[in-house]
C-alpha cells in the first residue's frame, strides 16, 4: 500500500517554496494524476495581517489561489514522481473562474481541493476548491506548465 498523504518535509522536498511563502502545510489525501486535498492553518502570525487589514486582518484572496496553485504543484510532481529541481519548475500559466464567497481569517484552517481535468501539450488543468469548515471560500480553474527553471 503507497503512503497517500505528505507532511512538511515531503512538501519542503517536492515544492520550491519557502517561508513566508510556503502555504500548504500539510496533504492529508492524494491519488495520482487525480487529486489532492490539504490544508494551510492560518495564524495571526501571517506577515500578510500587518496590512491586510489591521483593524479586521483577512487573507488576501491572492494567497488563497497561490496556496491552491501550490497544491496543484504537489499534485503534478506527484504523478511526473520528481520534485521541482534546478533545471525545472511547474509555473502557473492561467487563472480562470476564480470566485471569492467569504473571508479567511486567524484561526481558520484553510483547506485545499485540486482536481486534474486534463493535460494536454505540456499545459496542465486544474480545478481548485478552498473551504473553511466546509464552507466554500475561494475557487478557481488554475493551468500550469512546466518551465526551465533559467526563464
Amino acid at each position: 500500500m503507497t503512503d497517500t498523504t505528505m507532511d512538511i518535509k515531503e512538501i519542503l522536498r517536492l515544492l520550491p517554496h519557502r517561508y513566508p511563502f510556503l502555504l500548504v502545510d500539510r496533504v492529508v489525501d492524494y491519488k495520482v494524476g487525480e487529486y489532492l486535498r490539504g490544508y494551510k492553518n492560518i495564524t495571526f502570525n501571517e506577515p500578510f495581517f500587518t496590512g491586510h487589514f489591521p483593524q479586521q486582518p483577512i487573507m488576501p484572496g491572492v494567497l488563497i489561489i497561490e496556496a491552491l496553485a501550490q497544491a496543484t504543484g504537489l499534485l503534478a510532481f506527484r504523478t511526473v514522481d520528481r520534485a521541482a529541481d534546478s533545471d525545472s519548475l511547474f509555473m502557473l500559466v492561467g487563472i480562470d473562474k476564480a470566485r471569492f464567497k467569504r473571508p479567511v481569517e486567524p484561526g481558520d484552517q484553510l483547506m485545499l481541493e485540486v482536481r486534474v481535468v486534463n493535460s494536454k501539450r505540456g499545459i496542465w488543468v486544474f480545478e481548485g476548491e478552498a473551504k473553511v469548515d466546509g464552507k466554500l471560500v475561494a475557487s478557481a480553474q488554475i493551468m500550469c506548465t512546466e518551465r526551465s527553471a533559467d526563464v
